[in-house]
């Protein structure tokens, strides 16, 4: 019902904003990017069932008749589609002040994302955060401090590969990866080593919560209309949301105490060097004391819920559905597995007990390896909505002030114009210092994986060492080999990230003796 409900509403108020907009139009030098549609949302019925995973198709089709630019009325507010990585330059970086807003919160996101700094506003607030977050969590000097907990994690993986058996029977990897990487993130947001048990209990309600999402966005289309007669629906979102307070708080109130303690003995003139040593700073720590610049206020418990869930969705799926792409293809590929494997043992050896963090960087075939990883399956085909603040021109259209410009990641990362053989794997076309890549895009952008421009992820260090690191130390204690009747299938789906349709299932057989 509700399906037919958002496109009844749609047309409605589509074809009365259109009549206005194009009345303004007129008074306009320069028009929109082109629409498909002679009428709006008409094209959007093609794709609406689908969801993103539709759109992103019927974009693909419009883009090849009309352009790399594009316009879709899918709000009251035109959604500007870019596919070309020259376009996405001129806004992202060289106009990144204009396009670093996003658009305005909808009914479901003002819950849960209170405020955070993936979907915040340009503005104090947002600056402030991600700041904070960029300074005392994932400056280098920082990360070097977790490397502890990297390799306790690798510890986690490789106990549950010999376990399984996995020279004998295959292995769901996705699985031991999402589990790994998100005890890896708790840990960095709330300080401790939690249990098995704590941790499968955020992983999920955390899960629950992000595969939700797309049962509740139907509150996004007239709120009050849609709350009254989809009522158990929306209990439905309110006890996830009360669920993910419930197993957050307690771990969020637990670090306040021992900050607090920790505090008062410094206050007390204690010896910080024997203070420091069993002490390392988490993301939660460097929220208590932060004052919301706009409101004159510290942040709340549902701000600190909200930014702790934030830190731990985007650390762990992304990375984690990265992981599970790049060893797809060196399962599916096995000399490039092996000419990895080759590259490994020269730099650290046969009697080191792991792959360092310092080794990775003297590994240039391991850093393409992962680079064509993103640029082909970048775990998220779209970056999250921009929203300009003012009138704007791009590519001789123009963008109005408050419209929604969307930059298609996987796209412009599959250019047939920029990269030859777009759909190969092919790790080789990073090597030397002729094909060096700047992923930031500051310099010119080939491939977004991680956004580009002030909104860049603030996370694309520590995501970059993460893949280096476990992907290194994996090809070198197991040789991983595809399992008969579970061939590897590099057909996409959409979940949060995008994912594979059907999950690695390898086998990974023991290189060394213990």
């Amino acid at each position: 019902m509700e399906i037919w409900l958002l496109i009844l509403a749609s047309l409605l108020v589509s074809l009365f904003l259109h009549l206005i907009l194009r009345s303004r139009s007129t008074s306009s030098s320069l028009p929109l990017p082109p629409d498909p549609n002679i009428l709006p949302f008409l094209g959007t019925l093609q794709w609406l069932r689908e969801g993103l995973g539709g759109l992103e198709s019927y974009l693909r089709s419009v883009h090849n008749r009309l352009g790399p630019i594009v316009t879709l009325r899918i709000t009251s507010h035109p959604a500007i589609f870019v596919a070309d990585r020259t376009l996405a330059h001129e806004a992202l970086v060289l106009n990144g002040s204009v396009y670093a807003d996003r658009p305005q919160p909808d009914t479901i996101s003002k819950i849960i994302n209170k405020h955070n700094i993936s979907s915040g506003s340009y503005g104090a607030t947002w600056r402030l955060l991600r700041r904070n977050i960029t300074s005392e969590i994932l400056h280098p000097s920082r990360v070097r401090c977790y490397s502890h907990a990297r390799h306790w994690v690798l510890g986690i993986l490789f106990d549950s590969f010999r376990k399984h058996r996995g020279d004998q029977e295959p292995i769901a990897l996705v699985d031991h990866l999402q589990y790994a990487m998100f005890a890896l993130l708790v840990l960095m947001c709330f300080g401790d080593k939690l249990d098995e048990k704590q941790i499968k209990q955020v992983e999920f309600i955390q899960r629950l919560q992000l595969l939700s999402l797309s049962r509740f966005n139907i509150f996004n289309i007239w709120p009050k209309f849609t709350k009254l007669i989809l009522r158990k629906r929306w209990q439905e979102f309110l006890k996830i949301r009360k669920q993910q307070r419930d197993v957050l708080l307690p771990l969020i109130h637990a670090r306040r105490k021992i900050v607090e303690e920790r505090n008062k003995k410094r206050s007390e003139e204690e010896e910080e060097e024997e203070d420091n040593k069993d002490y390392v700073q988490s993301y939660v720590d460097t929220l208590f004391d932060l004052e919301l610049p706009d409101e004159k206020k510290k942040l709340d418990e549902e701000d600190l819920v909200s930014l702790c869930s934030e830190f731990l969705t985007g650390g762990t799926d992304t990375t984690a559905t990265a992981l599970q792409w790049i060893m797809a293809n060196l399962v599916k590929y096995p000399d490039i597995q092996e000419r990895l494997h080759e590259e490994i043992k020269s730099v650290v050896g046969e009697e080191a007990k792991e792959v360092e963090e310092e080794d990775v960087e003297k590994m240039p075939y391991l850093k393409a390896v992962v680079l064509e990883g993103l640029r082909r399956h970048p775990p998220g085909h779209f970056l999250l909505p921009h929203r300009v603040t003012e009138d704007t021109v791009l590519g001789g259209y123009k963008v109005p002030k408050k419209g929604t410009v969307n930059f298609m990641v996987a796209d412009i990362g599959r250019d047939p114009k920029v990269w030859e053989e777009p759909m190969v794997f092919k790790p080789e076309r990073f090597m030397g210092e002729e094909e060096v890549v700047d992923i930031t895009g500051s310099r010119g952008i080939k491939m977004i994986p991680f956004g580009a421009g002030r909104r860049i992820c603030p996370g694309i260090g520590l995501a970059m060492l993460h893949l280096e690191y476990y992907i290194a130390n994996m090809v070198r204690e197991f040789q991983w080999k595809e399992v008969e009747g579970h061939e590897v299938d590099l057909t996409e789906r959409l979940e949060f990230t995008v994912v594979m349709k059907h999950p690695l299932k390898v086998l990974a057989v023991p290189r060394r003796s213990h």
